[in-house]
């Protein structure tokens, strides 16, 4: 079976607030960033709305320089001035919390009520992290068999190389730039040429908080691969942090393996979602909503594979056809808009392709599967029921709204196709069952699992994947970690008599 891709009309769309788009229009003219070089587009209208600079190797590299002097003497303040600081930074995120609310829908395209859920959310990483600023681990011990002491403590690793991704401008910038400060280390942040404009403004933030400008360094440019050979190969490169693909994270920790750096990887996702037949069926469908079409799908952590226990699939799937059929497009700073624009072009005709190639295999579509004809980037909240297991959309990160669903027997079965994949990022679980919940949880290769829920991030916890999901933690204590080399003394003891 085949379908004929079809195209919704513009005149469905809720279209924008000219109010809004004028304040957040507002923001960008403070940038004051160039006429030329790297253009930013609005992905509900198409519209070019600003440009940022087109950085090359050697001005990367200057960056790297002027950043790493400063690092040394921000390396030798005290915890509580980093910390400080720091809470200084985080007051003048809430302060300005419309504005960067505004500028991440101009430039992304999510709804205006998520941009205001990332700012509270990327806020809570400063906060969180001039907190632990002060709490650095450590210790003092004896040697078992005696005659010395050990002191255990931590320093900054050194600079760290942040490439950062378009899906959540402000939260993946704080969540790695916080805990490198607070940790005593410089920092070259990277964002996507896609959504820069929010780097730059919520990085501006921080210097009026009185971090020192040379020690965040933004670099845009549109020579990523040119940029990180270069960066990462300089020897006062000491740390890598990257959000991005897993193909892009394994040529970037090969370059790291050249200079022993220290990675962070946090790469691709092909989340499973476990509904079972114990499970509260109104919750179940909430939370499957939030999982899916946070942020129009295009999130690492969103719901890829759905797995209803046939017991229940009937009537879960109609529930959640119903909310995503009744789910309003448009742009971000329309009135009631739930599912904004898909970042270009290029993403609708993926999702375009994905649902073809899907019901062409015999998947059912319960209700979407159409582009609109713009302007803009929009493609209607999709349900997928019965996807076969061996099609390209049940194996690969969707990163739209698209749903796909597929139906499992028992328990058993649920957790062995949720991880017969090679990714492990999120996985979620929905039963009243509290033993099955823990026990699903705990076979779930996963970095994190949402129980009930279908939003599990927050900055107190570890956030992180396993198999090629990535490596290393960001936010909780192990966030700073991340950030710090442990060393330790040994202290020879005279012995008394």
């Amino acid at each position: 079976m085949t379908r004929t891709l079809t195209t919704r009309s513009a005149s469905e769309l809720v279209r924008a607030d000219a109010a809004a788009v004028a304040r957040a229009d507002a923001v960008i003219s403070e940038l004051s960033l160039p006429g030329d070089g790297i253009p930013v587009t609005d992905p509900a209208t198409g519209e070019r709305i600003a440009a940022v600079p087109d950085v090359g190797v050697d001005a990367a590299l200057e960056a790297v320089a002027a950043a790493d002097a400063a690092g040394r003497a921000w390396a030798a303040t005290t915890p509580r001035h980093r910390a400080a600081l720091l809470s200084r930074w985080h007051e003048l995120i809430v302060a300005h919390a419309e504005e960067l609310a505004h500028l991440i829908t101009r430039e992304m395209g999510k709804t205006l009520a998520e941009a205001r859920g990332e700012v509270q959310y990327g806020g809570d990483f400063v906060r969180w992290y001039a907190e632990e600023a002060v709490r650095p681990d450590g210790g003092f011990r004896g040697l078992p068999g005696g005659g010395a002491s050990l002191v255990v403590t931590r320093a900054p690793v050194g600079l760290a190389v942040l490439i950062t991704p378009w899906n959540f401008p402000l939260a993946m910038a704080t969540r790695k730039i916080a805990p490198a400060l607070a940790a005593g280390c410089p920092v070259v942040v990277k964002p996507a040429t896609l959504t820069p404009l929010t780097t730059y403004y919520v990085v501006e933030l921080a210097r009026r908080a009185g971090i020192p400008e040379a020690l965040i360094q933004v670099v845009t440019t549109s020579r990523s691969a040119a940029f990180s050979e270069a960066v990462l190969r300089d020897p006062r490169a000491r740390k890598v942090s990257f959000t991005g693909s897993t193909p892009v994270g394994k040529q970037l920790m090969r370059i790291a393996a050249e200079g022993v750096l220290r990675t962070s990887m946090e790469l691709g996702g092909n989340g499973p979602l476990l509904v079972f037949d114990d499970a509260d069926l109104d919750r179940a469908v909430e939370g499957a909503v939030a999982a899916k079409l946070r942020n129009g799908g295009q999130s690492c952590i969103a719901a890829n594979r759905i797995y209803v226990q046939r017991g229940i699939a009937d009537a879960f799937v109609e529930g959640f056809a119903e909310r995503l059929a009744s789910a309003s497009v448009g742009s971000g700073f329309g009135s009631g808009v739930a599912v904004g624009p898909l970042i270009d072009d290029r993403a609708v005709a993926e999702m375009d392709a994905l649902t073809d190639v899907a019901v062409a295999a015999g998947a059912e579509l319960r209700t979407g599967g159409a582009a609109y004809d713009g302007p803009g980037s929009f493609f209607a909240p999709t349900v997928l029921d019965r996807v076969p297991g061996d099609s390209r959309i049940a194996n690969v990160e969707i990163f739209g709204p698209v749903a796909a669903i597929q139906r499992f027997g028992d328990e058993a079965e649920g957790v062995a196709r949720a991880n017969a994949t090679e990714f492990g990022l999120a996985g979620y679980v929905f039963t009243e069952n509290l033993d099955r919940a823990l026990n699903v949880a705990e076979a779930l290769e996963t970095g994190l699992v949402g129980i009930n829920q279908g939003v599990p991030s927050n900055a107190a916890a570890p956030f992180g994947g396993v198999k090629q999901s990535g490596l290393g933690r960001e936010g909780g204590p192990e966030g700073l970690e991340e950030y710090q080399s442990v060393r330790f003394f040994n202290i020879a003891r005279r012995e008394t008599r």
